[in-house]
């Protein structure tokens, strides 16, 4: 089997590291890597959303299967484009994919079928979304852009001028691009946060073990919104019973309202959770792969990953046997200095093997690239470096020390992934 996978960050190096498990795989291919995925795929220059290049590359290569990874090509109908060609993906159609290109259009889908989700308005004019900010005057209130924003188009404005500015910056500055040219408000709810992954191939819906995201730059959750600075996996606040009440209120009523919708979703769901006091809410929706979930629920899985993707395109999901390791996995994220914002890259990465590796962990590449034998930076976060242990003190012990022997100027890591969970577990 020749295999192409479509993305270049962590949670690609981590399919690609899980695909590699299968001995029927022979090659596998990706658009357009990064330096560690290029030990372990044979990359191509080409960018995610060139669909056609893509194409192009999938038909001349012969490939057998496709595995779409990012939001981007997903959202632009990479799935629908290989489809055509006749080649088999993993990975939700286009139509399927605007559950996470429109914020809008995944508010209205769990208003219209019970779906519980934050009260919201949706604004295309910033005076009547300041209008209603005011008028509503609740304080966190949470102002999201429509389309995509490479995971960092949500603000938690904690006061009135923050609110106009999160609404100015994304309405009459445009720094999401045309993403913000609608916005959705939405009521601040409060618990903690669960992300979980499915498998669905829009009849039967398998999730995966539960997984806390750690999304601000600075420890104890101060600083910016980034893409993701480490998570833990399981989630301890997780329990049987919540897992069993998402099932019946969350997971199966999305499947079922997409499928009503004329929007059958093949591939990996994403529900970003919040469990407040009132029970398990949405905060969101991903069509694909979250990252760096990806890193810890993948070292956990204990089956076949192409088996089960096959599956899922060939609507035979039931069939699948999903089995898990016992134990958890953590993640901790080596970025650059200055991320989310300013950062210099380029700089020489220290204490990873000739394949990007280090003792006792696996080290997800996220932003580097491979010249000359070494390894650079060449992204805002860099790595994941990520362990399963018998237990998160041991999978976190086992990470921080992996990840403080490696090195290059300017690394910045948050100090306190799992804490929160550790604390959960006591």
């Amino acid at each position: 089997m020749k295999i192409l996978v479509i993305g270049n960050g962590g949670r690609e190096h981590t399919i690609i590291k899980k695909l590699k498990e299968n001995k029927d795989i022979t090659e596998i291919l990706c658009c357009s890597g990064n330096g560690g995925i290029s030990r372990d795929a044979t990359c191509f220059p080409i960018k995610p959303t060139d669909i056609e290049g893509v194409c192009e590359l999938a038909k001349a290569q012969n490939v057998d299967f496709a595995v779409v990874a990012p939001d981007d090509p997903l959202v632009l109908g990479m799935v629908d484009s290989l489809h055509k060609e006749g080649i088999p993906c993993f990975g939700p159609s286009a139509n399927a994919a605007i559950i996470e290109g429109s914020k809008v259009f995944s508010k209205n889908l769990m208003k219209k079928y019970n779906i519980p989700t934050a009260k919201y308005e949706v604004f295309t004019e910033p005076e009547k979304a300041i209008e209603y900010i005011e008028k509503n005057n609740e304080f966190p209130i949470v102002i999201k852009a429509d389309g995509l924003a490479l995971g960092k188009g949500v603000i938690i404005a904690e006061d009135l001028k923050s609110a106009k500015d999160a609404v100015s910056s994304m309405m009459e500055d445009h720094i999401f691009g045309k993403s913000g040219s609608t916005v959705v408000v939405e009521e601040f709810l409060t618990g903690p946060e669960v992300s979980v992954l499915a498998f669905t191939d829009s009849k039967t819906v398998k999730p995966m073990i539960s997984s806390m995201d750690h999304k601000r730059a600075l420890d104890n959750d101060k600083g910016l919104n980034t893409g993701g600075m480490g998570t833990v996996a399981p989630n301890p606040y997780y329990t049987s019973d919540i897992a069993d009440e998402c099932m019946k209120k969350i997971f199966m009523p999305t499947i079922e309202a997409m499928n009503k919708e004329g929007r059958p979703f093949k591939g990996c769901l994403y529900f970003g959770l919040m469990l407040t006091p009132k029970g398990p809410y949405v905060i969101e929706y991903n069509c694909r792969f979250g990252d760096p979930e990806t890193q810890v629920v993948l070292q956990m899985l204990d089956s076949d990953l192409f088996e089960i993707m096959k599956a899922v395109e060939e609507e035979r999901l039931a069939e699948c046997d999903i089995k898990w390791h016992d134990g958890a996995a953590a993640c901790v994220v080596l970025a650059s200095g200055g991320y989310p914002q300013k950062y210099q890259t380029g700089y020489k990465i220290e204490g990873l093997d000739a394949n990007g590796q280090a003792d006792g962990v696996c080290v997800y590449h996220a932003g580097t690239s491979y010249k000359d034998e070494e390894f650079f930076t060449a992204g805002g976060r860099v790595m994941g470096v990520t362990a399963r242990g018998e237990n998160l003190e041991s999978a976190l012990k086992k990470a921080y020390s992996a990840a403080e022997k490696i090195t290059f100027e300017n690394v910045h890591m948050r100090r306190d992934i799992g804490k929160r969970a550790l604390e959960a577990l006591k």
